[in-house]
C-alpha cells in the first residue's frame, strides 16, 4: 500500500511545482509588462517636449540672435534626447537604454533652463504672446513628464522587487527577467522640473 502512496505523492509534489513555477513566471511577465507599458507614456510626453522645443527655439531666435549659442545647445540637446528616447522606447528592457535617455533628457533640461533664463532677462520676448503660450505649454508638459517618469518608476519597482523575493529570486536570472532600470537623475538639483515664471 505504501508503495502506491510514494509514486502518486511525488507527482502530486512535482505538479504543485509546476503550478508554482508557473504561477511565479506569468507575475513576473505582467510586471515587466506592465512596466514597459509605463515606458510608452514617458515615450509620449518626451515626444511633446521635443514638439515644443523647435518652436520654442524659433520663437526665441527672433530676440536671441547674438545668444545663437545657447539655441544652438537646446536644439542639439533635444536632438540627442529624441535619438536616446527613442532607442529606450524600441526596448525599454534595455537598461543601459533607459539610463541614456535619463541622461540625454538631463542636458534637454539644464539648456532649457538656460533658455529661460534668457527669456525672462528680456521683456520683449517675455511679453510675446507665441512665447507665453509655448512656455505655459512647456509647463504643463514637465508636470506629465515628471508623473509618467513616477508612474515608470513605480511599475520597474514592483517588477524588481517581485524578481529579488524568493523564490522568483531562484527562477528570475534563468528565465531572462533581468533587472528593470529606474529613469532617474543622478543629481538632486536635476530632478527639478524646468521652472517657468510668466509673471511679466
Amino acid at each position: 500500500m505504501l508503495a502506491h502512496w510514494i509514486p502518486g505523492t511525488v507527482s502530486v509534489a512535482i505538479l504543485v511545482g509546476l503550478v508554482v513555477l508557473a504561477a511565479i513566471y506569468n507575475r513576473l511577465v505582467r510586471l515587466r509588462q506592465r512596466y514597459v507599458n509605463s515606458f510608452a507614456q514617458i515615450d509620449v510626453q518626451l515626444k511633446r517636449r521635443y514638439d515644443l522645443i523647435p518652436n520654442l527655439v524659433e520663437t526665441a531666435k527672433g530676440y536671441l540672435a547674438h545668444e545663437r549659442q545657447t539655441l544652438e545647445a537646446v536644439t542639439e540637446a533635444r536632438n540627442g534626447a529624441l535619438a536616446a528616447a527613442t532607442r529606450a522606447a524600441s526596448n525599454p528592457r534595455d537598461g543601459d537604454a533607459v539610463r541614456a535617455a535619463a541622461t540625454a533628457e538631463t542636458a534637454v533640461a539644464r539648456s532649457l533652463d538656460r533658455l529661460i533664463a534668457l527669456a525672462e532677462a528680456y521683456p520683449q520676448l517675455k511679453a510675446d504672446q507665441t512665447m507665453s503660450r509655448l512656455m505655459e505649454e512647456l509647463v504643463s508638459t514637465e508636470n506629465r513628464v515628471a508623473f509618467a517618469r513616477q508612474a515608470f518608476n513605480d511599475a520597474a519597482m514592483r517588477y524588481n522587487t517581485a524578481r529579488e523575493i524568493f523564490p522568483a529570486v531562484l527562477l528570475a536570472g534563468g528565465f531572462g527577467f533581468r533587472p528593470a532600470a529606474l529613469f532617474e537623475v543622478e543629481r538632486a538639483e536635476e530632478r527639478a522640473a524646468v521652472q517657468v515664471s510668466l509673471a511679466r
